[in-house]
């Protein structure tokens, strides 16, 4: 992980400390970032820029935002208290998830 990644979950995980959505933080010492253009080539993953694995964010270009990377890291949160049901839910859909929904909201609440 680059070191302006790096500081950039840090800065994304103070963000999200600021707010209550699950009995624990979210921990980040296993959190690392690939920048992998390769991986949105995908057909399902062409339209992100961004997306979350377990313990890995990937990213589709170096320079993503903080918000994004917030925004991201917000999902490891949501796999750290609910790791079967959270990817599940996208079987459902995505634009109006609980888990996206929830994601956008922190972003927006913390900038």
């Amino acid at each position: 992980m680059l070191p302006d990644h790096r500081a950039a979950v840090v800065r994304a995980k103070a963000r999200l400390d600021r707010l209550d959505l699950y009995p624990s933080p979210v921990r980040i010492d296993r959190v690392r970032v690939v920048v992998a253009p390769w991986f949105f080539r995908l057909p399902f993953l062409r339209r992100y820029h961004g997306y979350a694995l377990i313990r890995t964010i990937m990213l589709k270009h170096a320079d993503a935002s903080e918000d994004l990377i917030t925004h991201e890291l917000c999902h490891l949160w949501q796999m750290q208290h609910h790791p079967i049901r959270m990817p599940l839910s996208y079987l459902r859909g995505y634009e109006h998830n609980r888990f996206e929904v929830e994601a956008r909201r922190a972003v927006d609440l913390t900038r």
